[in-house]
């Protein structure tokens, strides 16, 4: 059984964020509109019940998020008990702690994996993240590569800090065997006019011009609709995706994701501030798997795309 919103989009896909604690400062990380307070994140059993009843509703692909889901020592035991419910199971990290926990991640079930790598100059890299850890980072990914499959790098790209590394980062990709996410700058309809995203924002279309014009395969991704290119470099080909959710209309009418705050709260979409279903009080007052079940239902009837 597969649950659709109202609008004919299947919910196939869970995004759990484990925490919002993240021992990185990026000046532009909103976490998702949440304030960390750790006694309310949900535990390692909690998150298996939650995942456990997803699976039957055909929700059997999984992403582990932040905050830095790597900060909790106990992700391993989370992706443990969750791995036997799903068949995609992937997490998004800073790439902080990936050079010892690589291999155990892989151990425990987790198939991919995210790294949030915004720029290849240690003073930029500093100034967007708020610490000097881009070595250590760098070499995390490298031990990332020989355990997980595949390695993704997100850079977000913003105006006047990094528009710049674009190429660079290509080459990157292609050089270390991963596959390079340009990620477009986001924001709420009300905070597109502030003076932050004003002076950060840096439209990717003309990039996606770019790399269309560049490539020499261009295949479609079911999520979202992306386009994915492979661009010839002096290290080989690199697959390059572009995301690009502002003013689109394409990546809302096929985004089939759910999202689980830390603190046990359904959210439908990212950007939205009025989609906050609590079903961590149910959870721990004894609910029973029907119950919830019908909370997934009642969640899923209120997705609605963004950007219509």
């Amino acid at each position: 059984m597969v649950l659709y919103d109202r609008f004919g989009r299947p919910a196939t896909n869970l995004r759990i964020s484990l925490t919002q604690d993240c021992n990185f400062r990026c000046f532009f990380c909103h976490r998702e509109g949440q304030h960390f307070n750790a006694s309310l994140e949900l535990t390692p059993s909690e998150i298996e019940r939650l995942v456990r009843v997803a699976s039957r509703l055909g929700i059997r692909k999984v992403k582990l998020t932040g905050g830095e889901p790597t900060v909790r020592n106990d992700i391993l035991e989370i992706v443990r008990r969750i791995r036997p419910y799903v068949v995609d199971l992937s997490m998004t990290t800073n790439g902080s702690r990936l050079k010892e926990l690589a291999k155990p991640l892989a151990e425990a079930g987790l198939n991919r994996v995210n790294v949030s790598l915004h720029s290849l100059k240690p003073d930029v890299y500093r100034r967007i993240t708020g610490v000097d850890m881009l070595d250590t980072v760098l070499e995390g990914i490298g031990e990332a590569v020989k355990y997980l499959s595949p390695v993704k790098l997100n850079m977000t790209v913003m105006r006047g800090l990094n528009d710049g590394e674009i190429r660079d980062m290509v080459e990157f990709a292609a050089k270390t065997g991963t596959i390079l996410q340009l990620i477009e700058l986001e924001a709420p309809m009300e905070m597109t006019e502030t003076r932050f995203f004003r002076k950060y924002f840096y439209p990717l279309k003309p990039v996606e011009e770019w790399l269309e014009e560049m490539a020499v395969e261009t295949r479609e991704r079911r999520m979202h609709r992306r386009k994915k290119y492979f661009i010839h470099t002096d290290h080989g080909v690199a697959e390059v995706e572009v995301v690009r959710a502002m003013h689109n209309t394409v990546f809302c009418a096929n985004c089939t994701r759910l999202r689980v705050t830390s603190d046990g709260k359904f959210k439908t979409c990212l950007l939205r501030k009025d989609d906050l279903i609590d079903f961590a009080t149910a959870l721990r007052n004894g609910v029973s798997d029907g119950e919830l079940v019908e909370i997934f239902r009642r969640v899923v009837l209120m997705r609605e795309p963004y950007w219509k």
